[in-house]
């Protein structure tokens, strides 16, 4: 791991010192300048990628084609040393493409297994709502227990491992909406805008200067951290506390999801561990020994707009996840 202050480099450090914190924090605060070395105008979601990883979960990008979302993933692996690999899902792609198959090897008259690409650390699913339920399915164990099963036997992936999967949010043309089941294991969803005209204008003036998107080490991407000072990141992020009536906020936030007359079905327990989980990463990045309700706010919308389903009558409304959330915090009472 480097030193952003000094430029050397040192080892991956214990979290237990709050020096060792702030240094980590450092660190990740490096690894979002490399990534707006390629990436301009899309902080929040460099972001959200970072606490997931943090956090241990999965995100589901979504925006309209041409915003930088694969960019973005190859951007930030670079910037953490991560392997990763890309996946475009396609109506034809069979469960054994992602998760890997049993091959017969004339050399030895036998079958062997051919790790599919989701052996990686940053898995990049490109247009996950376009192959079929069964393919999509293939994925579960992976983001919920870190492995797949083939033939009958367990297979552990890499530790860190998330799956940034993509979806077009204008498209529904030949495509399957991910179940309820799979929705849950995001952590987040982030949401891609088309950029503010000012940041456009810089995004061709870095393409007018020689700017090549497939070309990151030209572009001076280089690792500041690795999977070891990840490690170190996630366990002092991990201690990051949360005093009980932070807790019982989180509780009567995802009550008032379920009591809401627009939500058909609200957020469930998954949701408000996720909820936690993504506070106590936020809180850590901000310098926060404990979680207060501030980090709950912020990151509410982007743990649970995709964990509620909305009623029809809401929908034909035009009344989105978003501001149904909104209302819900501001009805419930915050502890002081």
């Amino acid at each position: 791991m480097t030193d952003v202050t000094t430029g050397t480099a040192f080892p991956a450090p214990s979290p237990g010192s709050p020096a060792d914190a702030t240094r980590l924090r450092a660190s990740l605060a490096a690894v979002r300048a490399e990534v707006g070395k390629a990436v301009v105008g899309q902080d929040g979601a460099v972001t959200g990628l970072i606490i997931a990883l943090l956090a241990r979960g999965h995100v589901l990008l979504e925006g309209v084609p041409g915003v930088a979302k694969t960019l973005l993933v190859r951007a930030l692996s670079q910037a953490l040393d991560l392997d990763t690999k890309r996946v475009q899902f396609t109506p034809d792609l069979m469960p054994g493409d992602v998760t890997g198959s049993l091959v017969y090897d004339a050399q030895t008259g036998g079958f062997v297994f051919r790790e599919g690409p989701v052996f990686t650390n940053i898995l990049l699913a490109d247009e996950i709502n376009r192959t079929p339920p069964k393919t999509q399915s293939a994925l579960l164990e992976g983001m919920e227990e870190r492995q797949v099963s083939v033939d009958g036997v367990s297979r552990q992936l890499p530790d860190p491992f998330i799956v940034a999967a993509t979806q077009n949010p204008i498209e529904y043309e030949g495509t399957y909406a991910l179940p309820e089941a799979q929705l849950d294991r995001f952590l987040l969803k982030l949401t891609l805008d088309v950029p503010e005209r000012d940041t456009e204008v810089e995004v061709l003036r870095r393409h007018a200067a020689g700017f090549n998107p497939r070309d990151l080490t030209a572009a001076g991407v280089t690792p500041v951290l690795n999977a070891d000072g990840l490690a170190a990141a996630r366990a002092s992020a991990a201690g990051v506390g949360a005093n009980a009536d932070v807790l019982a906020y989180i509780v009567d936030l995802a009550r008032a999801t379920r009591r809401s007359p627009s939500v058909k079905l609200g957020v469930s327990p998954r949701g408000t561990t996720a909820l936690l989980a993504a506070s106590k990463a936020w809180a850590w990045l901000s310098g926060y020994d404990s979680i207060t309700p501030d980090h709950v706010q912020a990151m509410l919308l982007p743990v649970w707009r995709h964990r509620i389903q909305l009623r029809p009558e809401a929908e034909l409304e035009g009344v989105g996840a978003d501001a149904i959330l909104q209302s819900i915090m501001q009805q419930v009472q915050v502890p002081i």
